[in-house]
């Protein structure tokens, strides 16, 4: 191991995974990436600004490009390959599908990501809502419209699924 450089562990989509010869100030974005093989999270402007590195992060929608990895030991970490069961699509994917919400597809695991942690944390969200948990995230391609529809039925499914 050369000098500046650390070995740590992070919980990722459930699993301990060992993170080596890294360095210090990488950011969680580039170790998922780059470290861990987990290319969903999109690297697109690196500050904070357009939601395509959008993961879980002990319950809350972060950023990863400007999360220091090793800021996140010990903290439960989700991304888009940890959200489906058996390489199925999940509820929120199904919709952005079925709602032609997925465009040139770059901002969408973001988006996705995003609309598991409200729907989890408000499973029948408010107009405002669903903008403000999704206000963090750039798409260039739909407009909004369709990602609102695409929520709108993921939390309807929701509902049909768990009565």
């Amino acid at each position: 191991m050369t000098p500046n450089t650390e070995v740590y562990q992070l919980n990722v989509n459930g699993k301990k995974c060992e993170v080596r010869d890294a360095w210090i100030g990488e950011s969680l974005l580039y170790v998922l990436r780059e470290r861990l093989g987990l290319p969903g999270a999109k690297g697109a402007c690196e500050q904070g600004e357009c939601g395509s590195c959008t993961v879980i992060m002990d319950d809350q929608a972060v950023c990863s490009c400007l999360v220091m990895a090793a800021t996140a030991i010990d903290t439960e970490i989700s991304t888009v390959e940890g959200l489906s069961v058996d390489g199925k699509l999940t509820d929120v994917q199904d919709a952005f599908v079925n709602e032609g919400a997925v465009q040139c597809g770059f901002c969408t695991p973001g988006l996705v990501v995003a609309v598991h942690n409200l729907l989890d944390t408000s499973p029948t969200p408010t107009d405002i809502e669903i903008k403000e948990a999704i206000s963090g995230n750039i798409c260039r391609c739909t407009g909004y419209g369709r990602i609102f529809e695409a929520v709108r039925s993921a939390a309807a499914t929701r509902q049909e699924t768990n009565k």
